[in-house]
């Protein structure tokens, strides 16, 4: 029998179980960690980037660290919710538990937060899977990409977010980037078509050779978004992201039959089920992978196998993520040989760290850190410091 990336997919979730006796988890931590915005984004109004850290520890004292990252205005999870969520329903039904057991613990995770449409809360459970997949690496003295089979490069080149309020702005925006060294552009567009073609021909002009991608957030409703894919194409957009909102599937069916630009899916796919039922009906040309909308790194490394099986185009995103959000995002990326500029802004808007050493971007990428778990170490006296 020919092996396949489903067997492969089998052999790594088996290698997730631990060999032999392990200590199982003894508590599981929750510290609401706000990160100050430091230049606007559409998505964070307020002066704060909401975040809540994860500690998770085991008898033995080994810990591994993860990040829950709510955004209210892009998805329903908010600081209040990931926090009472995680210590009142998922931390008590995963003490005791192996920690190697990441596949029961998404079982256990979701009988005690059920679906509804998809994974219900995917955002607060992504800080329980990270937290997993840090400490169980570190346990074993690997990287979560070694724990997996898996080699990353050094570093990753990253994508710069443009968002203007004025047209004006642009120009400026994409200056910005250009003085910081980056080398490929991210637009955020919709509602307003007029506005959005022309800040894309502004863009594309200013870097003729980058990379060159727009998401619509769903911000469009089907006509329109009919009506602007060929004109961005027109102007040089190399992919256009959630058109339409996430609901809307015969629409995206016909606006993937148009063929002016590859639809990539974001919000509408949370699980690997929903992913392969939009597959089949057609709905997409790929997906930008987000590890906090998944879930975590057990589920996204699932939806990055599908799409490559599938011959679709994975790209990386994520939803502005600080520190250990952004380390697994790298990590996932790395190590899953990503091939177009990651639209990771959380350095481009975010100011502050919790870690001992801050991931450094240079040049417009970033680089991969080394070592056991993630890599990253966390201010732990910091983090206790600021909690009520």
């Amino acid at each position: 029998m020919p092996i396949t990336r489903r067997h492969l997919l089998q052999l790594a979730a088996a290698a997730t179980a631990s060999a032999g006796p392990t200590p199982a988890i003894k508590k599981i931590e929750v510290f609401p960690t706000p990160y100050p915005v430091g230049a606007r984004f559409k998505f964070l109004p307020k002066p704060e980037r909401p975040s809540v850290l994860v500690k998770i520890t085991a008898e033995d004292g080994a810990a591994g660290w993860g990040q829950s990252v709510p955004v209210p205005t892009w998805s329903y999870e908010t600081t209040e919710s990931v926090t009472l969520t995680l210590r009142n329903y998922i931390a008590p039904v995963l003490i005791g538990r192996d920690p190697f057991d990441i596949a029961g613990a998404h079982a256990l995770m979701n009988r005690a937060i059920s679906p509804s449409f998809s994974t219900g809360m995917p955002i607060a459970k992504a800080g329980i899977d990270l937290a997993l997949h840090d400490l169980t690496a570190r346990i074993r003295g690997q990287s979560v990409a070694e724990r997996w089979g898996h080699k990353t490069p050094e570093k990753l080149t990253l994508s710069w977010t443009i968002n203007p309020q004025t047209l004006d702005e642009t120009a400026k925006l994409v200056e910005e980037g250009k003085r910081h060294g980056y080398k490929h552009f991210n637009v955020k567009i919709a509602p307003d078509p007029k506005f959005d073609i022309e800040m894309c021909r502004i863009v594309r002009k200013m870097a003729p050779d980058a990379f060159f991608w727009a998401d619509a957030n769903g911000g469009y409703d089907l006509a329109t978004a009919l009506a602007v894919a060929p004109k961005l194409a027109d102007i040089g957009v190399d992919v256009l992201e959630q058109p339409i909102a996430a609901n809307r599937l015969t629409g995206y069916r016909e606006i993937r039959k148009q063929r002016a630009l590859p639809i990539l899916m974001d919000e509408g796919v949370v699980s690997s089920v929903e992913l392969i039922e939009f597959i089949r009906l057609g709905l997409l040309d790929g997906v930008a992978m987000k590890p906090a909308r998944t879930a975590g790194l057990w589920d996204a490394r699932r939806q990055i196998e599908i799409v490559q099986d599938a011959g679709l185009l994975f790209l990386g995103s994520g939803l502005t993520d600080p520190d250990i959000a952004l380390a697994a995002a790298i990590h996932l990326y790395g190590a899953y040989g990503l091939k177009f500029p990651a639209a990771l802004n959380g350095p481009q808007f975010l100011t502050g760290s919790f870690l001992e050493r801050p991931l450094v971007v240079s040049g417009g990428d970033i680089e991969i850190p080394r070592g056991p778990g993630f890599g990253v170490q966390i201010d732990e006296k910091k983090i206790r410091s600021m909690q009520n």
